[in-house]
């Protein structure tokens, strides 16, 4: 069986995968909503929901360290790996071992090719049409329902260096599905910035994310010493940068940061 990932890659399959190692969380949470638990046999150690997989499944590193010996030891039919997560040389060495499927996530539609990628190689396309259509609902409801002006907001990821969300990412298009302007898209990537610049003037909200960097309310209390006219918040990471099933919970969230 013969499938292409989201690098264009050929994926080649003797048979439909029974025991399947994921390296990345939102995946894996994906994995598991489909009703594939029983076929993972590993995850890494980042892969929090559900929590209890961390206990039931073997743990294999994280999204850029493993431990290759216990996942040769595992004899996945199949591992799957994303481009931004995971490092090419985790790759080069996965590739030795067992089929990879990588996928790349930059845009809502992105989120469901894989979705659908996932339906043909796992023989669920019912259950992923299923959860795409369920996704667009939600989707559809927010924006219909949303009417607020846009807000400008800074999205900052990390602290020491501090560092915000630019374009050219995933969290991006989230900012603006969830009914914001991100005051740093003309930059790229994840640029990391001064307190003084001056562009966070320009902002409505200060958004805190909770992951990568755990921000906690005393780093809401000093930027907001700094910048006592901002609204500052501290968000779900999760609900900006996991896509999958997770997608399902975020419009939802989305409104009750326009409250």
């Amino acid at each position: 069986m013969m499938y292409t990932d989201q690098l264009n890659r050929t994926v080649e399959l003797s048979k439909q995968p029974k025991r399947i190692i994921s390296l990345v969380p939102s995946q894996t949470e994906l994995l598991v909503d489909f009703g594939l638990e029983s076929l993972i046999v590993g995850v890494t150690k980042f892969c929090v929901h559900p929590k209890h997989l961390r206990i039931s499944k073997a743990v294999v590193g994280g999204t850029k360290q493993i431990n290759i010996d216990k996942i040769k030891a595992l004899q996945p039919d199949i591992i799957l790996c994303n481009k931004e997560e995971n490092t090419k040389e985790i790759i080069s060495e996965l590739e030795e071992i067992t089929p990879l499927h990588i996928s790349d996530i930059n845009n809502l539609e992105d989120c469901f090719e894989l979705i659908n990628m996932y339906g043909e190689i796992f023989n669920i396309k019912r259950t992923t049409s299923t959860l795409i259509s369920n996704i667009k609902i939600e989707r559809e409801v927010f924006q219909g329902q949303n009417k607020s002006r846009p807000l400008k907001v800074a999205y900052f990821i990390w602290k020491k260096p501090w560092m915000v969300v630019a374009s050219d990412n995933f969290i991006n298009v989230m900012i603006n599905e969830a009914g914001f302007l991100n005051v740093f898209a003309s930059e790229k990537r994840y640029p990391e910035i001064d307190l003084n610049h001056s562009i966070l003037q320009e902002t409505d909200l200060i958004f805190l994310s909770s992951e990568p960097f755990p921000f906690k309310e005393e780093h809401v209390l000093d930027l907001k010493e700094k910048f006592p006219e901002k609204t500052v918040k501290i968000v779900d990471g999760e609900l900006f940068s996991w896509y999958g099933s997770r997608l399902l919970k975020s419009y939802e969230y989305f409104k009750t940061l326009h409250v």
